[in-house]
């Protein structure tokens, strides 16, 4: 797996990209080859945050967590990493290249977390009309939702306005 870790205000050390390597390492069985791994560190006020995002075959894994020190933030992120492959590793099966079926039963052993189905509770169908992206934040903030779908108006394509975990805004928009 390629690892690529970057630092924002900060310099990494050497030991710190070896540590995120080896830990990257263990995930190779539920990953191909051609995986890629971006470890970016930020040292702010509250704290220092480790994002670790994985790219496989259209698959992307992503975990972040904030902490004092950035190793502690780097163990936690790849525990949440770990445990969302853990957890789905079953529907992405076909992702998996090198997960015998013996390791799996072993791991099902030692992992007594059932697998938990997706369940479709509602349906919500709605015109999606032209607007900004401001005017959607307003909307989205008027109906006091997380996240604000809609057509932007320069170029009617369809576009998802959302609050981030820090309280900025981001917008999803589709390549195509």
């Amino acid at each position: 797996m390629k690892v690529t870790c970057t630092g924002r205000k900060v310099s990494l050390k050497p030991s710190f990209i070896e540590k995120a390597q080896t830990k990257l390492d263990k995930l190779d069985k539920f990953l191909s080859d051609e995986a890629q791994a971006h470890i970016t560190v930020t040292v702010e006020k509250s704290g220092q945050t480790v994002e670790v995002t994985v790219r496989d075959k259209g698959l992307v894994v992503r975990a972040e967590k904030v902490a004092e020190r950035m190793e502690d933030a780097l163990d936690e992120a790849m525990d949440l990493l770990t445990r969302r492959l853990v957890k789905n590793r079953k529907r992405l099966s076909d992702r998996f290249t090198h997960v015998s079926v013996a390791h799996l039963m072993q791991e099902q052993e030692q992992e007594a977390t059932p697998e938990e189905e997706y369940q479709v509770i509602r349906e919500k169908r709605f015109a999606v009309k032209p607007c900004s992206t401001e005017e959607a934040i307003l909307q989205m903030n008027l109906l006091g939702h997380n996240f604000y779908l809609y057509r932007n108006m320069e170029d009617d394509q369809v576009q998802v306005v959302y609050r981030r975990a820090n309280g900025d805004y981001g917008v999803l928009i589709p390549e195509r």
